[in-house]
Parts: structure tokens; sequence; C-alpha cells
């Protein structure tokens, strides 16, 4: 998957009452294994084909203040990421609202962790900054190169999908 797949508009009714737009942002260089997991659980979204109407999904890659456009158009914003937990590899948090906030400003583990930082403080100064919000959080295990991600890290990715599945539910009910 590259770029982004649409699940339907935002006016389907299967969307509670209103018009609800989730982005799902996976990122990551995907040529440094545990690196790109928000990339490989982005792509396991999309062929699974399990989100209801409304969310997006979204290869960022590596790309920072580009992806401001795409979270000003949401309603709300999951970005799925690697990140230095201090936790067993593949080990999944997952931080919403001001905690995303509070760990995307101390969490420099990567050059996009400084990236998405970097947005999404310039989503908050345009007001732009989705209120419903959450960073969901893998610990890598390895970051050399290689194009799939290590074992830990691997499994890892089912549980992330399910967390984002439950954030979608209970967003849009």
């Amino acid at each position: 998957m590259t770029g982004t797949a649409a699940r339907g508009s935002a006016e389907d009714p299967h969307i509670s009452g209103e018009a609800h737009r989730t982005l799902v942002l996976g990122l990551g260089n995907a040529v440094l294994t545990d690196d790109g997991v928000g990339i490989h659980v982005v792509r396991r979204l999309d062929a699974d084909a399990g989100l209801p109407r409304g969310v997006t999904l979204r290869d960022g890659g590596t790309i920072g203040l580009g992806l401001l456009p795409d979270i000003a158009d949401a309603d709300a914003l999951i970005v799925v990421d690697a990140a230095e937990l201090h936790a067993a590899p593949g080990a999944v948090r997952v931080f919403e609202g001001a905690e995303m906030d509070a760990q995307v400003g101390r969490s420099k583990g990567s050059v996009h962790e400084i990236a998405l930082s970097d947005v999404m403080t310039a989503a908050a100064l345009s007001g732009s900054r989705p209120e419903r919000r959450a960073l969901i959080a893998i610990q890598p295990e390895i970051l050399s190169w290689g194009t799939e991600p290590t074992g830990a890290v691997a499994a890892a990715i089912p549980d992330a999908c399910a967390a984002i599945a439950g954030l979608v539910d209970k967003w849009t009910r």
C-alpha cells in the first residue's frame, strides 16, 4: 500500500450520526527493520479491511510537516510508530490526548519522532490538532538495515491493530 486508502466517505451513516474522519498514520523507515513498524501496521489494517468507513490509512513514512494538511482534515488522529519505551521488544503502549503530547514531546528516539513533535506543535498552533488523538507506540528491537520487522515486533502488529480498532470504535460511538 502506498499513499492513502480511504474507508468510504465521511457522510456514511455507519459513522455515528455525524461526519467523522479518522486518520491512521503509520510512521517509520521501511528499510530499517523495526523502525518501519508503523508502516507495517497500516499495511496490515489495509489488507484486513476491518475498519469502518470514515477511516483513512496513510503510510506517512518519515515525512514531517508535509503531513499537516492530512492531520488538519481529520476529526481524530491515530499515529503508529516505533518508540523507545524502555520495555521488552514488541511492547505496545497507547498514549491518548495529553499523554500523546507528552510522549511525543519527550521522546526523540528517531528522526520521525522529532518530525512528529514538530507536526503536532504546528497543528496545535494553527488550531487544527484533533481533539481525539493517540499514539500507538511499539518498542523496537533492532534499527538496522532490513525490510521486515524482527519477530518480537512482527508479533506485536496484531496487538497494535486491535488497539487501533478499539480507539476507532470508542471514538465513533
